[in-house]
């Protein structure tokens, strides 16, 4: 089976079909991607944790024993019904040995739930994945602004809270490349704004991120334009405040993301001013003009490389939480000369 539609999505986890034995969901947003699986694990197993119907393995276990996987998959339950094989944590490793036979058998009485980070296509698991009529491949990639559309609508939604258009338009540019970071950015807003009715840029402004949201917002930019002296204050202000560093660089990804996708526009002839104009939901007018020269001084190719920087010092930071914060100031303070770099050679 080809890996899964976006439209499509949404609803095979919400109601995954009964004839599917092996799920690999995989992409770059880790959030979703956890947050998928368990969806799937849970709509399968009906939310019974029982260890005889729901085995969790870590792939590093799998890697080790290649036959695990399998006689996990062929072990009937003690109370009957069906059992789910959740396995975590598939990343960059080899569980082509592990999976194929599981993968291959024509009546599985299990179904297996795999989950990954970032694959290839045309290689290893997503190959078989996406070739096998048995298996079905979910791709999570950072939420679109539609995406983040529907996240703010849901959790505002539950909360009994409306939003300002405003609030919303800020809330685009500081969410998205992390869907668990992301909801649970809204869920902290939401529970700073009970009682209000209304969600407005300064609730945003006092409470998302571990520092302020137009606190990260200033950091982004600097990194994104160039001012070093600025980004520099802002990591020290971030690190001292016990700031996540994954969640910061899927943040920031997610800018460089936004930026790859209108400078699209701008190498088709519109001017970056106009582009910057044109979004919708509508950027935060304080940005405006740093996001204008942003466009003009990155390149796609440029926004492409910084995108593959981000991705790994966020792998990197979820990894090692230690070693976290480092890594990201190394990368952002890179990208803030590169930026320094292409804005002295065009002016």
């Amino acid at each position: 089976m080809v890996a899964l539609k976006a439209g499509d999505i949404d609803r095979f986890v919400a109601k995954p079909p009964a004839n599917v034995h092996a799920i690999l969901v995989y992409g770059p947003d880790t959030g979703l991607v956890s947050e998928r699986a368990q969806a799937l694990v849970a709509a399968y197993s009906a939310g019974n944790d029982d260890p005889f119907s729901l085995a969790k393995l870590d792939a590093a276990d799998v890697v080790s024993d290649p036959n695990r996987l399998i006689d996990e998959a062929l072990t009937i339950p003690l109370f009957g019904g069906r059992r789910t094989i959740w396995v975590k944590d598939a990343g960059g490793r080899n569980l082509l040995p592990a999976v194929t036979p599981v993968v291959n058998l024509l009546d599985c009485p299990a179904v297996v739930v795999i989950e990954a980070g970032d694959l290839k296509k045309g290689t290893g698991l997503r190959k078989l994945f996406e070739t096998d009529k048995r298996a079905v491949a979910v791709p999570c990639y950072a939420d679109t602004a539609r995406d983040l559309e529907t996240l703010i609508d849901e959790e505002t939604r539950a909360a009994g809270l409306t939003i300002t258009r405003e609030a919303r338009a800020s809330l685009h540019g500081l969410l998205g490349a992390d869907r668990m970071a992301s909801r649970g950015e809204l869920r902290k807003l939401c529970l700073y704004a009970h009682g209000k009715g209304r969600i407005d840029t300064d609730d945003i402004e006092a409470i998302i991120g571990d520092a302020s949201a137009f606190e990260l917002s200033e950091l982004i930019d600097a990194a994104a334009g160039g001012d070093l002296p600025a980004l520099d204050h802002g990591l020290e202000r971030l690190d001292a405040a016990g700031s996540n560093a994954s969640v910061i660089a899927g943040q920031t990804l997610a800018h460089f993301q936004w930026l790859h996708r209108l400078r699209a526009d701008v190498d088709s002839g519109t001017p970056a001013a106009q582009v910057i104009e044109n979004v919708r939901p509508p950027v935060f007018f304080k940005r405006k003009t740093a996001l204008t020269r942003q466009l003009t001084i990155w390149t796609a190719p440029d926004l492409e490389k910084a995108m593959d920087r981000l991705s790994e010092a966020m792998r990197i930071a979820r990894l090692n939480d230690r070693i976290g914060m480092p890594v990201l100031s190394e990368a952002l303070l890179t990208l803030a000369r590169v930026a320094g770099a292409r804005s002295r050679s065009r002016r």
